[in-house]
């Protein structure tokens, strides 16, 4: 499957990580080709990956922070009528390490008010920290990752890509659920320093 990844920065690098290793074809947009050149330079070897100009893929992935994420589903909006958009977002202060207010109660919520009729948004990855994320695995275990959306054919999509690449998709329910699953994402974060840990460890949901 054709990946588009907006954004280079440490998430871009993790999520690519894995639908490379699944066997996807992943490109990078960013704000500065240079940037984008870059990370394919970086992870050529890894499978079949370049930088592009424009977005193209049948999945997009938002690998850019939160105040940003909004100006590029907009900027795009042209190439998304059909796309499944994954948002990987946290609304944080990451400078404070405090949520920011969002109106519409997730991030998630925002980014489908933004994005064009068709697009279909899917909430994923934003529990998971981007240096698991890029080793896929924490202590031997695959990570679960969390995803959440009311298009049912997205959702499947976005678990393919996720089993694919060696983790667990595990489905929430409907896009009101990023709310709570942004708020996961940030305690995660949160709890980070009072365990003493560098920002490696893992949410898992374990089962008898």
């Amino acid at each position: 499957m054709r990946v588009t990844i907006i954004g280079t920065g440490n998430m871009a690098r993790a999520i690519s990580a894995r639908l490379l290793a699944g066997g996807h074809q992943v490109t990078f947009v960013a704000t500065a080709w240079a940037k984008a050149e870059a990370l394919a330079d970086e992870l050529r070897g890894e499978g079949e990956i370049s930088p592009s100009e424009t977005v193209d893929g049948e999945v997009v992935v938002l690998a850019v922070p939160y105040t940003q994420a909004p100006h590029a589903v907009r900027q795009h909006a042209d190439a998304l009528s059909s796309a499944i958009i994954i948002d990987p977002t946290n609304p944080v202060d990451f400078a404070a390490l405090e949520p920011i207010r969002v109106e519409l109660g997730s991030a998630a919520a925002v980014i489908e008010a933004a994005a064009p009729d068709g697009a279909r948004v899917v909430k994923a990855f934003n529990t998971t920290l981007a240096g698991p994320l890029l080793a896929g695995h924490v202590a031997g275990q695959p990570l679960d990752v969390l995803l959440a959306g009311d298009d049912a054919a997205a959702k499947a999509t976005v678990s393919q890509l996720v089993s694919d690449g060696g983790q667990r998709p595990i489905d929430v329910g409907e896009l009101a659920r990023a709310r709570e699953l942004e708020a996961m994402g940030y305690l995660h974060m949160r709890v980070q320093g009072p365990l003493g840990t560098f920002f490696d460890t893992s949410l898992k949901i374990l089962t008898p």
